[in-house]
């Protein structure tokens, strides 16, 4: 039997963290092993416990959801929203979250994204998260067209897969558009993603968008 996912809730309200732990340990293959009531104790606790996913709460007292995951470099976030598309979401992504969901979604979707992201993958898709940039671009500097000094190591076909990547295309179609196999796509796209430092293709996107490779609004 494989272990269980060890997570931490990180919700002000205590209502709130009482039902997810119900519904997620419901399913047998969860447990929650830490419960914090604001960002401070969430960092303090995701820190201490190494928990699989911490679910974290955007408003909360004493340090808010973004700056938390902000601080936990490395752990894999789902973030707990009631906004929606909204600017909250561009704020946790480019904080490191691996992923958002609303909370009042039906229960098998919550399940759903904490095993997706214990996974090692992002919840998001990037066509997805391109629509979330496009819808929110203002947000993003308007002087941020310089490419991080990564870009350098990148070769000619690792900078076009990462701009198809950026655009939403999967390794599906990108593999189609540059008359390659999915095995090619797939290594280029893992050698990108090490170059630069970022841990999924979310990122990825984020990035695209912040160095100016691609504007809001651009076709994909």
């Amino acid at each position: 039997m494989s272990p269980r996912l060890r997570l931490l809730i990180a919700d002000d309200q205590p209502l709130m963290r009482a039902g997810f732990r119900a519904v997620l340990e419901a399913t047998g293959e969860m447990e929650v092993v830490g419960e914090a009531g604001d960002g401070e104790a969430a960092v303090e606790l995701a820190r201490a416990l190494s928990p699989d996913v911490v679910l974290m709460d955007i408003r909360m007292p004493r340090l808010d959801g973004i700056e938390a995951t902000r601080r936990l470099a490395g752990h894999r976030v789902l973030i707990l929203t009631t906004f929606g598309l909204d600017d909250y979401i561009i704020d946790a992504l480019r904080a490191g979250a691996s992923g958002f969901i609303l909370k009042d979604v039906p229960t098998e979707e919550l399940v759903r994204a904490v095993r997706v992201i214990a996974a090692g993958e992002a919840l998001l898709s990037p066509a997805v998260t391109r629509r979330l940039l496009d819808r929110v671009g203002r947000r993003l500097p308007a002087s941020a067209t310089t490419a991080p000094a990564a870009f350098a190591e990148l070769t000619e076909r690792e900078r076009e897969v990462f701009e198809l990547l950026a655009r939403g295309l999967s390794n599906a179609e990108i593999a189609e558009l540059l008359v390659v196999g999915d095995a090619t796509v797939k290594t280029h796209v893992s050698n990108v993603l090490m170059k630069l430092g970022l841990r999924d293709r979310v990122q990825a996107v984020v990035l695209a968008y912040e160095s100016g490779l691609i504007a809001p609004g651009t076709s994909a």
